[in-house]
């Protein structure tokens, strides 16, 4: 069975540059973004909105097709999107299983810890102070420069809630419980590049 590392994350702690890094030094493949474009190919959606289905962001109220035409809500309203989550959600356990069986590697998000557990995966769950996530997500991300620490507070704790909520809602657990994972970094005391290293050296 290949080796499966599961990395979930709260919005700035750096977890998906641990990941990255990670997987540089195992020499295995890495998947985050690759997940939501290959859903995107299979259900025929935008990639930005299977984005926010598996974010559960708020404000979701119409499809965007894989053309980029917005579209009202479709007439049979919250059955027709209840469909589309469960889709996407079924689209996405198999992309991971495949990924999976196809070689050693570092899945990032995406409940990937409850989906692949019959893999045996290591779970690691990545958290930081509020202080370093806003930090990070500046020194990060030009798009945020405009926004003040408390906008930039409100944004972290609002994807972090969709990110619980999606958890909570396909898993019956509840996201970010050290009691489902099998190892919590706290990437504000060590650095990511020094973390990274300890568990590649941990792990080899």
């Amino acid at each position: 069975m290949n080796r499966v590392i599961t990395i979930g994350r709260e919005f700035g702690s750096g977890g998906r540059e641990l990941g990255k890094r990670l997987a540089e030094l195992l020499d295995c493949a890495y998947y985050d973004k690759e997940i939501v474009e290959e859903i995107a190919k299979r259900t025929q959606l935008a990639e930005g909105y299977v984005q926010q289905i598996v974010e559960h962001r708020s404000g979701i109220f119409f499809p965007i097709t894989v053309g980029r035409t917005l579209h009202h809500v479709h007439p049979a309203g919250t059955d027709y999107m209840l469909k589309q989550y469960t889709s996407v959600y079924a689209e996405q356990a198999n992309v991971l299983r495949e990924m999976a069986e196809k070689s050693d590697c570092i899945i990032v998000g995406r409940c990937a810890d409850h989906i692949l557990k019959g893999h045996d995966p290591l779970r690691i769950f990545v958290y930081a102070d509020m202080e370093s996530k806003i930090a990070r997500c500046r020194a990060k991300s030009e798009e945020d420069e405009h926004l003040s620490d408390k906008e930039l507070r409100k944004k972290i704790l609002a994807i972090d809630k969709g990110r619980a909520k999606y958890y909570s809602h396909y898993t019956g657990k509840r996201w970010g419980d050290h009691s489902n994972y099998d190892l919590c970094v706290n990437n504000y005391a060590i650095p990511v590049k020094e973390c990274a290293e300890s568990l590649a050296h941990i792990l080899k």
